[in-house]
């Protein structure tokens, strides 16, 4: 080979081989070729899935090529549960059972086929694990060792023939639970036997403190399986669809990664066979560095898809992987390389492609909603995922910056229901006091646009929730309620929706009905806004579960102390509820917070804030008595 040129690369290198394989041809030849051929099948199936590839499969062995340590390791690691379950098929003497190693080093490529110390190390370290196993060098171990939970266990240092220096080994163990504490059980009688020596010579102490030591050296995987999280997991598919990352290192691109994002967390929770964290939640996570394991623990979502955009010229690349967050597992990826005007029919793609896998049934209404397109013009799309994030960033400026982004939307593309929607919201928005420049004509404004979205698409979550807070304001209260209850109909894990239908069963009296509605909303959004504790600190205090109460208006207190809300409102609620409990020492003190904050407070200006708005008169004076004992007028 001329050394001039030869082509190099660095490569995560797969290296299998069946152990026992002589003696399987000898005691039956055709069965033992039959079963390799469908094993290697498999094999190749896994290895293409996870972006690998086949370089040869001779004899016994398998050699397969990965640009990523992280794919070659899920693809053994997938690879050998999947043998594992067809040996079971297997009379035990008949089994198959594959080695596996990984190793993360430099090639020479000539063609298709690898060559170098590169390929020897990972067979000499496919040689050291064990039948069914997986074992890794040093330079492999390094690239995955913060980015799968798998448990890992150091073998030391191994020389590899005409390689100068050893080579570091870990094993990846790949038992069940139950095999794990029966091998546990054996290390530890062992322990247990040196340890009787050591009580003999250091006395009772030394082995109380071997036997403390025995107790805590459970494997990390088990550790990491018992941790506990934060939500248990829903009966039915569960996922957090994650900011997608933007690659072209311009930051004008964000758009297209937050409103991929944004439009698959959308189509996916109009599907009441599945359980899907609101976008806020899991926007959380936006430009950190976040392992599955952690999203899984603090929004308690069994699955998560994560991927990246990049725009090149009038084309867009773009990547998503469905993880099972549980195992790390991936268990479907892809790669699209499209035309930038194909992008939307992309996005249903990814969708279709996430439904299928979790094996999720749709009723015919959901197949419509799921595969209907809220806009094909690019731009327009573009207008609208900048107003949102302007939106978001709520304030009297981003509000009137995010109308305009909205009306150019709409502007571009008529039909499009979804940026009609938040446009209305703006002018809702925009009729708080102060606001705009007249309050009445922006939530008159608000139902003009409403009417015209439901002509547009009666059955969008959206259009219904922002009709149930329309009628809401305008004091009908069951239709406030009915199109609550339809907005939850069709977007099941709509957190918003639930919220506002909560607002509505609060004017009318339903409290028990709010507390539900609301923490059913904080399971959707784990990281929810301070607003939410409004509704359920008051459906607490108006169920008379003060103490209930007092802890959510602490909570509120807290984070109003941080900017997210009224720090006013805070101190109000806590006074109603310190009286209710008898502590009106703690009520005056808050007053007084109020009243410094406020000097012109009085109770005739609580009937204009939300929470104090009653369908039933009588509730809003129960509240005012507690605050009168306070001081308050």
């Amino acid at each position: 080979m001329n050394s001039q040129k030869v082509k190099r690369k660095l490569s995560a290198i797969f290296s299998a081989d069946v152990k026992g394989y002589s003696r399987l041809m000898g005691e039956d030849e055709i069965a033992t070729v039959h079963t390799i051929e469908e094993y290697r099948k498999t094999m190749a199936a896994v290895i293409q899935q996870h972006r690998g590839r086949v370089i040869d499969s001779p004899g016994d062995n398998l050699l397969a090529e990965f640009a990523s340590v992280v794919d070659a390791v899920q693809s053994a690691v997938e690879t050998q549960k999947i043998l594992k379950a067809k040996n079971t098929e297997l009379p035990e003497q008949r089994r198959m059972e594959f080695r596996i190693g990984i190793n993360l080093g430099d090639v020479i490529e000539e063609g298709e086929r690898i060559y170098g110390d590169g390929v020897n190390i990972t067979a000499r370290i496919e040689g050291l694990a064990d039948p069914g196993g997986i074992c890794l060098s040093g330079s492999a171990y390094e690239q995955i060792e913060n980015k799968l939970a798998l448990g890992y266990e150091y073998l030391g240092k191994h020389s590899v023939k005409n390689i100068a220096k050893p080579v570091k080994v870990y094993k990846i163990p790949l038992e069940s639970g139950a095999d794990r504490k029966k091998k546990l059980g054996v290390r530890q009688w062992k322990k247990m036997a040196f340890a009787a020596i050591a009580v003999i010579i250091l006395g009772a102490a030394a082995g109380a403190g071997w036997m403390f030591f025995l107790r805590h050296t459970e494997p990390a995987s088990d550790v990491a399986a018992v941790e506990k999280a934060v939500f248990p997991l829903p009966d039915k598919p569960s996922i957090a669809v994650m900011p997608f990352d933007n690659l072209s290192g311009d930051p004008g691109q964000n758009y297209i990664a937050d409103g991929i994002s944004e439009n698959i967390t959308s189509a996916l929770s109009k599907i009441s066979g599945m359980f899907v964290i609101a976008r806020n939640s899991a926007f959380s996570y936006k430009g950190k560095p976040v392992k599955v394991q952690q999203v899984r623990k603090e929004l308690g979502v069994r699955y998560v898809l994560e991927g990246s955009t990049q725009k090149i010229g009038n084309r867009v690349r773009i990547t998503a992987q469905l993880i099972d967050a549980a195992s790390g597992y991936h268990l479907w990826s892809e790669k699209y390389d499209r035309d930038i005007n194909n992008i939307f029919a992309l996005q249903d793609e990814i969708t279709r492609k996430i439904i299928v896998e979790l094996q999720v049934k749709l009723t015919e209404g959901e197949q419509a909603r799921v595969s209907h397109k809220s806009t094909t013009s690019r731009e327009a799309w573009s207008c609208a995922v900048r107003g949102l994030k302007l939106f978001e960033q709520s304030s009297k400026k981003n509000n009137a910056r995010a109308m305009e982004l909205f009306e150019r939307a709409v502007e571009l593309d008529p039909d499009y229901v979804w940026a009609w929607v938040r446009l209305a919201w703006t002018h809702i928005i925009a009729s708080k006091p102060g606001w705009s420049q007249s309050s009445l004509e922006s939530f008159k404004k608000a139902v003009e646009i409403a009417k015209n979205a439901l002509a547009l698409d009666d059955s969008d979550s959206g259009v219904r929730a922002l009709l149930g807070i329309i009628n809401l304001r305008r004091k009908h209260y069951k239709k406030a309620i009915a199109e609550g209850k339809k907005s939850i109909a069709l977007g099941p894990t709509n957190a918003q929706a639930h919220v506002l239908l909560a607002v509505s069963m609060h004017s009318v009296g339903k409290f028990d009905d709010t507390i539900r509605l609301v923490r059913k909303a904080m399971r959707l959004h784990p990281y929810y806004p301070a607003y939410y504790l409004v509704w359920l600190g008051t459906g607490y205090r108006m169920t008379e579960r003060y103490e209930e109460a007092l802890t959510v208006y602490k909570e509120l207190l807290e984070r109003s102390r941080k900017g997210d809300f009224s720090v006013r409102a805070a101190h109000l609620f806590l006074i109603e509820v310190y009286v209710e409990l008898g502590m009106e020492e703690k009520a005056r003190t808050h007053a007084a917070e109020l009243l410094k904050k406020n000097p012109r407070f009085s109770l005739r200006q609580i009937s204009k804030i939300s929470a104090y708005r009653y369908k039933d008169p009588a509730n809003l004076e129960r509240r005012f008595n507690a605050l009168r004992k306070a001081g308050l007028k």
